[in-house]
């Protein structure tokens, strides 16, 4: 480790006392890994295809996306568009819904695709997911994406012909607490293999950069926001956006370790009842879509936030330069070079702003990013479950 290197503005030596390298490091990198992602689905490519063709070319059968936390939040991002792509039944359900109640979810003569998102593969509900749909589904296929060889998940489903495995590089296993190479890795792998964002090299290299710009751009505008010391911060995403927004305010509330409070909502919901959270100590931050149908919705909220003049600030983060400054210092952010992109590409850089947001809040705040449960009752990998056999 050199003694000059820096990591979102603060040198590597400083990151490590506070016990905040491995994090910092594993947000910045993301650009960089993307690269190495799609240069290895790009070698397993006609694998995959020959794979997923039987459950694709059957438009009654199902897919469910699965994970549990963080790898939840995928599915729920993907599904919008899986289900307008694909044109067949696509649901995100997240393993502790599918072990807590699988007669509730599984159908036993429906062909089903379970897509399982899991970090390390060593949570007790990933595992058992794939199990509980081996028991109660007839035509059942695993899609495991994984970022740990060693991790159970990966290891039971290498023996099982009905599953693909699909193990990200190495640098993707996030060492630290909070999910973040792993998410946008795992994110950019189901989005490329089912043909929701343009995978080409050139294009994964435009988000890439405009990526890699934001995290420099925006360093001191979030530097400033820190400063602030907001209680509340309320995501807002519309469609594919809103499960972000989802893990924009888990990733808030995991490195604050609960002292400030993360939200999320939809743009047109936050007006039905959530609102009200909104005060001066509250900082709003929206996810502009690039949809021009769903932007119009998006725009209209954003106006009325800051009209309403209650919020302590509305930021909105946006690919499009369309969007009216305030008198408040840097209230919108533009991404450089996507206007153009759909909303699953720009979910990439946003969620890269929320972790670098989380982070400098947890150091703001004395908290340790890379272990910020100060009581030790949150894991990085979950402990206390217990699995239960399911009856026949």
């Amino acid at each position: 480790m050199s003694n000059t290197e820096k990591f979102l503005g603060i040198a590597a030596s400083e990151l490590e006392n506070k016990s905040g390298l491995l994090t910092a490091r594993e947000i910045v990198q993301q650009p960089r890994v993307w690269g190495d992602v799609q240069t290895l689905l790009e070698n397993r490519n006609d694998e995959i295809t020959a794979f997923l063709a039987a459950i694709l070319i059957d438009k009654n059968s199902r897919i469910i996306l699965t994970g549990a936390g963080t790898s939840a939040f995928i599915g729920e991002c993907l599904a919008p568009l899986m289900l307008n792509k694909l044109n067949q039944r696509v649901e995100a359900i997240s393993t502790t819904n599918l072990v807590s109640g699988p007669q509730r979810y599984f159908q036993k003569d429906i062909p089903t695709l379970l897509v399982s998102f899991a970090r390390s593969g060593n949570s007790p509900e990933s595992v058992a997911a794939v199990d509980l749909a081996d028991q109660s589904v007839n035509k059942i296929y695993h899609l495991i994406i994984t970022c740990n060889e060693d991790g159970h998940l990966y290891k039971q489903s290498a023996q099982q012909k009905n599953s693909l495995l699909l193990l990200l590089p190495n640098e993707t296993h996030d060492r630290g607490f909070a999910m973040t190479s792993s998410f946008t890795s795992m994110f950019l792998s189901a989005a490329s293999i089912f043909g929701l964002i343009d995978s080409s090299v050139t294009s994964i290299a435009s988000i890439s950069t405009a990526t890699t710009g934001l995290i420099s751009d925006a360093l001191p505008i979030l530097n400033n926001l820190v400063s602030k010391k907001f209680e509340r911060v309320v995501y807002l995403g519309s469609n594919e956006l809103k499960g972000l927004a989802q893990e924009s305010a888990l990733k808030l509330l995991e490195l604050s370790d609960g002292q400030v409070v993360g939200l999320f909502d939809s743009p047109l919901g936050f007006r039905h009842g959530p609102k009200t959270i909104v005060n001066e100590k509250t900082l709003v931050v929206l996810f502009v879509s690039n949809d021009p149908y769903t932007r119009q919705y998006d725009l209209d909220l954003l106006r009325e936030l800051r009209a309403d003049n209650r919020a302590g600030q509305v930021l909105a983060l946006s690919a499009k330069d369309d969007i009216a400054q305030t008198d408040q210092e840097s209230s919108n952010i533009y991404l450089r070079g996507l206007a153009t992109k759909n909303d699953i590409e720009l979910a990439l850089p946003y969620i890269v702003f929320a972790q670098m947001f989380a982070f400098l809040q947890s150091l703001a705040l004395g908290i340790t990013p890379d272990t910020p449960s100060i009581s030790g009752t949150v894991n990085r990998v979950v402990k206390g479950v217990t699995i239960y056999p399911l009856e026949k």
